[in-house]
């Protein structure tokens, strides 16, 4: 499988009896910590251009989590395929790694909804944030659940889609872009979910989707969300494509109210995947960031 801009050595952690995670730890062993979490439908490859941006100096910690990218993709009688599972996974590499110092939590997607989550019990670790189109609270009341989210939560219509045709992570490649996204990595984007099996966390992610307090995530997201204020201290950079039709610009305001010294670059004219449309600009800012704000 070719991919482009992505040169790294995945390495692997049995993070759970029989499965096995694939990561990425690029740069310096004693360089700051950068831990990068991606969401759903993408993987590690979302992150590559700013890992190449920084490993010359950060340590870059870049997880696929299990049933994305190229981690093991169990069924769900080997899986629990929940936020929570995400959160015990993402500490249990970190620990792993031996990584109990300061870090710098960079999120995307449901990487939000992940990375703060298990900031609920590592608050002291979190140093610095790179957040991007992303989420860590429940959904903002003036925002409406964009239809292809439904579809997408629908057990039957919208399970069959998004396995039988890779409806999801093959759509984001289109619509989570305004620049058009060259073919080769359009495809690395898609590799990873290339069978009916293979999409189960693209799909279970959806599901997981918290709406309501009866929901399993529900939670976690609350109990985020209820406690993001309490990172504004800490230096925050938020980088946005404004045409994102579910992390818009509602969720760019929930970030900004709570954390109201953050560093803010938001685009017109980038989408979802705003490291794709705007890596130009928004790995050296976020290089600059870093480097003056060191921990």
């Amino acid at each position: 499988m070719r991919l482009p801009g992505y040169p790294f050595q995945p390495q692997r952690f049995e993070v759970r009896p029989g499965l096995s995670m694939s990561y990425l730890d690029e740069g310096p062993r004693d360089g700051e910590v950068v831990v990068m979490l991606h969401g759903n439908p993408s993987w590690s490859y979302y992150w590559r251009n700013l890992v190449s941006g920084l490993s010359d100096r950060y340590r870059c910690i870049v997880p696929d989590h299990i049933g994305m990218g190229l981690s093991d993709k169990p069924d769900d009688s080997r899986y629990d395929y929940t936020l929570q599972s995400r959160v015990d996974d993402v500490a249990a590499l970190l620990e792993h790694l031996g990584v109990t110092g300061p870090v710098t939590l960079a999120v995307h997607d449901w990487g939000g909804m992940i990375g703060f989550g298990w900031a609920l019990s590592h608050a002291a670790q979190v140093k610095r944030l790179v957040i991007t189109n992303t989420g860590a609270f429940p959904l903002p009341a003036t925002k409406k659940m964009p239809w292809q989210i439904a579809l997408g939560r629908d057990w039957k219509l919208g399970a069959f889609a998004i396995r039988a045709f890779n409806a999801f992570s093959g759509g984001a490649s289109y619509l989570g872009v305004e620049k058009k996204m060259p073919a080769d990595v359009r495809r690395a984007y898609v590799a990873p979910y290339d069978s009916w099996a293979n999409r189960i966390s693209t799909v279970r992610f959806m599901q997981d989707i918290p709406l309501a307090p009866g929901d399993k995530a529900w939670p976690l997201v609350e109990a985020a969300g209820k406690r993001l204020h309490e990172f504004a201290d800490r230096p925050a950079f938020l980088g946005w494509g404004l045409k994102d039709f579910v992390f818009d610009r509602h969720f760019l305001d929930g970030f900004r109210a709570a954390l109201p010294n953050a560093e803010v670059q938001a685009f017109d004219d980038a989408g979802h995947y705003v490291l794709e449309d705007k890596a130009d600009v928004l790995v050296p800012a976020i290089r600059r960031f870093l480097d003056a704000n060191p921990l």
